[in-house]
């Protein structure tokens, strides 16, 4: 099975991954993000038959919807939408945190989603395809200094059951794909490009990769028109679930 699939957040990371893990199967890749020299590299690297770049800011509503309507005959049809592009501010606690940081990421992480997710039902609908929501375990689980971009995670996962249901009928099939610890550049551009704390959070951990939930996407998108993977949550083998916290005293 191939077909085109549009991956938003494909500059780097698991977004740039599945882009070379569909082409690797014969897809086309509708590759977007903010970094265009990125996005050029990519389409070097994979082939400008394969890969179309499309720069833009998940953020800026009229830029998805002019980049859509700009997509080029080869690349029109898509199948599959892998909401990928999203982001983690911050690792404060909620009373300390930068509200300019949560709103960026509910305008990155639920509104763009949300946004592009409208603007492509038509076709997905018209098509069959699916929707590939990147969610995270962080939906599910709380920990200290998750707050804003857990709960945009967390919606993440409930607009994916929503759309399950909405959808019903349609053939469309939505999946929630829930990553715990993967080594990225996540974690540096939470801290605002401390590369040092990045390589302390994955230090010894054997994180999943990029590869692993580009391996998982294309997965999900090749079983039978017929079978819907709801939810998928996955950990590296070296994370497991905290205890509660108790504050003692006063």
């Amino acid at each position: 099975m191939s077909g085109t699939v549009l991956i938003t957040g494909a500059t780097a990371g698991i977004g740039a991954a599945a882009a070379r893990r569909f082409t690797r199967n014969g897809w086309k890749v509708v590759a977007t993000g903010r970094r265009q020299e990125r996005l050029e590299a990519l389409v070097a690297e994979l082939g400008a038959d394969k890969v179309h770049a499309s720069a833009f800011d998940m953020r800026d509503a009229a830029a998805i919807d002019n980049a859509v309507a700009a997509l080029p005959d080869g690349f029109r049809d898509i199948d599959v939408l892998i909401n990928n592009a999203g982001l983690a501010l911050g690792t404060g606690p909620a009373q300390d945190a930068d509200l300019a940081q949560w709103r960026q990421m509910i305008d990155t992480n639920i509104t763009g989603l949300i946004t592009i997710t409208h603007r492509l039902l038509p076709i997905l609908i018209e098509r069959k395809g699916a929707i590939l929501n990147i969610s995270s375990t962080a939906a599910t689980y709380p920990y200290r200094g998750g707050n804003a971009y857990g709960g945009t995670k967390a919606f993440v996962s409930q607009f994916s059951l929503g759309l399950r249901s909405d959808l019903h009928g349609t053939g469309v099939r939505v999946t929630s794909i829930e990553p715990g610890m993967v080594e990225t550049e996540f974690t540096v551009v939470r801290t605002g490009g401390d590369q040092a704390a990045s390589d302390i959070l994955y230090g010894g951990a054997d994180p999943m990769t990029a590869e692993d939930i580009a391996e998982t996407l294309h997965w999900v998108a090749t079983q039978p028109a017929h079978l819907n993977v709801n939810r998928i949550e996955l950990m590296p083998v070296s994370q497991s679930f905290a205890g509660f916290q108790v504050a003692r005293g006063g």
